[in-house]
């Protein structure tokens, strides 16, 4: 039987075998409390903003042009030098270009799933090919967990709702049963309900409907009477949800996490920077909750409606399939996959985004990681409108957090099909190179008894780091 892919190299019996026989001076809590108080020494980042291109961005398009390859194969957008000698772009980001040497490129990404559910899982969760199970915890839950955020606001944060349904893309609730439903995220926006919408507010830290304020006070009284009373036992199960429901109180009745989303308290000029559309919007609210204090924040990177739209027909705009297309409109277009208008908006967004960071002195303690499921074909589909799912090399961009600047880490070939240097980088290194620079050694056990299951498989990339 194959042993499961994110479970410790020891089974139970032989940690507890090995802790009883005190190996190397260690008892077995001994061990595990070493393990655990190890993983936030020397982290070079306090958060992280993980920008989801959900589809699978092309990377021959964007950030890995290929002007030696045949005309068929390269695309109609020309490469443009960047502030990086050597490294170029792809006309359709000339903001990034001019920024190359604040964010590292990483086009050696590969791994061998082309299906979106599953590939998309594995990248949010930073386990390894072929373990997409649905008790896979994210990356955001396990950050929530071991580097839980000392403010009074949520741990993990993320903005807008990944539309399911036909599109296929992972639900959220993974793995919670094995580290608490105290670590899910807050999930803010869905479709047209978005901080570019006109009237937008986040009402999650509201009483229930018809509950006002007053009552709220007065149930947690009566909270307080019981405790004083000892009607509430000192079980774990009494303990864990004593602290939940204090967490909770803390949330709605204080205003430090309402104050964190509320955009109107930003300039309309630096907003406009942004841009006004939900990328942009969402990237700007990441700003604000990590400056408050949250750990992670996962941004669904959707540009919002296409012309024409007036309700989204897809988040996944980054799915670029020949057959998303009619009356002549390609993925080069204003359609809702069309990176006429998906890219100048994408660009716009990070780029304000790595300024505000950088000009706050947020960007050190601060990665940001943006990054699709996979990328897409060389050769493009059917009459030439689209390109189809391609894992075996694509590119992930990173800045800040320890991240060496104006870095370009692994290459692909000439066509962009296959890795040609550097180390292939997986979904699970991708991952562990996001616990280690957050000081969450990817060793690290957890489950409901402390050790069954590692925080990572993966290799942390640590050339990536000054």
């Amino acid at each position: 039987m194959t042993e499961h892919p994110t479970r410790s190299l020891f089974n139970r019996r032989e940690l507890i075998q090995l802790g009883a026989a005190g190996t190397l001076g260690l008892t077995l809590p001994r061990l595990l409390h070493a393990e655990s108080t190890s993983a936030g020494k020397s982290a070079p980042a306090k958060s992280c903003i993980f920008i989801i291109l959900s589809g699978g961005l092309s990377h021959i398009d964007s950030w890995d042009p290929k002007p030696r390859a045949a005309a068929e194969l390269r695309g109609p957008y020309s490469p443009i030098a960047t502030a990086t000698p050597g490294v170029q772009l792809t006309e359709r980001f000339p903001e990034l270009a001019k920024r190359t040497q604040q964010f590292c490129l990483v086009r050696s990404m590969s791994h061998t799933d082309a299906v979106h559910v599953t590939a998309a899982h594995t990248m949010l969760s930073g386990q390894p090919d072929g373990t997409p199970s649905d008790d896979s915890p994210f990356i955001g839950s396990l950050v929530s967990k071991f580097r839980p955020t000392e403010a009074n606001v949520p741990s993990h944060v993320w903005l807008h709702n990944m539309k399911t349904g036909t599109n296929k893309v992972p639900r959220y609730g993974s793995g919670l049963g094995k580290i608490g439903h105290t670590h899910a995220p807050v999930r803010i926006g869905y479709e047209n309900d978005n901080p570019s919408s006109a009237g937008f507010r986040v009402r999650d830290f509201n009483p229930p409907e018809g509950v006002s304020q007053g009552r709220v006070q007065e149930q947690l009284a009566l909270l307080n009477s019981l405790k004083s009373t000892g009607t509430i036992s000192d079980s774990p199960a009494a303990t864990s949800y004593e602290t939940f429901y204090d967490r909770a109180r803390e949330l709605v009745t204080g205003p430090v996490a309402r104050n964190a989303f509320d955009l109107s308290q930003e300039s309309d000029d630096l907003r406009d920077r942004y841009g006004d559309n939900p990328l942009g919007q969402y990237s700007l609210m990441a700003r604000r909750l990590i400056e408050a204090g949250v750990r992670l924040v996962s941004v669904t990177g959707w540009p919002g409606l296409a012309p024409g739209e007036t309700e989204p027909t897809v988040t996944q705009v980054w799915d670029t399939h020949d057959s998303y297309y009619s009356d002549g409109e390609t993925m080069f277009g204003n359609g809702p996959y069309g990176m006429k208008w998906a890219f100048p908006r994408l660009d716009q967004a990070l780029s304000a985004l790595l300024d505000d960071m950088h000009d706050r002195g947020l960007l050190d303690e601060t990665l940001v990681a943006v990054v699709g499921e996979f990328g897409r074909t060389p050769k493009f589909e059917g009459k030439g409108n689209g390109r189809g799912h391609w894992p075996h090399a694509y590119t992930g961009l990173l800045a800040g957090g320890g991240v060496q600047s104006g870095l370009v880490y692994g290459s692909s070939d000439k066509e962009g099909g296959y890795v040609a240097s550097g180390r292939p980088i997986s979904h699970a290194d991708f991952g562990a190179t996001l616990f280690h620079a957050l000081g969450i050694r990817p060793v690290t056990r957890y489950g409901p008894d402390r050790f069954s299951f590692r925080v990572s498989n993966g290799e942390p990339v640590t050339e990536l780091f000054s």
